[in-house]
């Protein structure tokens, strides 16, 4: 099947040099965080979120902007690693000081339900020379994108351990050439969007119920 797709696209394009990929952050004694940040689709905000984690000196893991089920209402999931929560407490405050945020909270994994999409660009003359690669792809549930001659891509979905998994294997078989994450894509495990409670108290304070 492998040897058909790669006839199939015989004319498409060549491979690329491997980059280096990204590293894994986090240590003993740190843990991640995730931040939900809600506010109107106003150019700007996202560099006022993003100066609040610079000033406290926090990098940032990862970021994924969204519309969000409140119209017009857009959600940002930011990641960040620390050892201390007073740091993410702090800098929760900060960013609800913005005028522009409506509201933002602060979560651990398991106040969360998370997904995240890993892509991986590998060769194909390994592909087919090690048996272990395609065996390490179907363990995953991972989809093959497109094979031919060259390169093959792979689709992973699914919680960051197993994309990073599957990274760290691909890695090993000397096959990866490319690789990205999407980031923290997240919900929360209450009924509605966490800004959909808060919007309701707002508008009873507004007509005085």
């Amino acid at each position: 099947m492998m040897n058909d797709m790669i006839k199939n696209n015989r004319d498409k394009g060549a491979g690329e040099a491997i980059p280096s990929a990204p590293k894994k952050e986090g240590g003993q004694g740190r843990r991640l965080y995730t931040f939900l940040v809600y506010s109107e689709n106003i150019a700007g905000i996202l560099n006022q979120i993003t100066a609040v984690f610079t000033r406290r000196q926090m990098n940032i893991e990862s970021l994924n902007v969204s519309a969000s089920s409140v119209k017009d209402v857009h959600k940002y999931t930011i990641t960040t690693w620390s050892d201390d929560e007073d740091d993410i407490i702090k800098i929760n405050k900060q960013i609800e000081k913005k005028i522009d945020v409506i509201k933002s909270d602060y979560y651990t994994d398991d106040e969360l339900f998370i997904h995240e999409v890993g892509l991986f660009k590998i060769s194909t003359e390994v592909l087919l020379q090690v048996p272990e690669v395609s065996r390490s792809i179907r363990k995953h549930n991972a989809r093959m994108m497109e094979v031919n001659p060259t390169y093959s891509t792979v689709l992973l979905a699914g919680l960051t351990e197993d994309i990073t998994d599957l990274f760290h294997q691909l890695k090993n078989f000397g096959c990866l050439l490319q690789y990205t994450r999407s980031g923290h894509i997240a919900v929360t495990r209450s009924f509605d969007e966490p800004i959909s409670a808060y919007l309701n108290e707002q508008a009873k304070v507004e007509y005085g119920e």
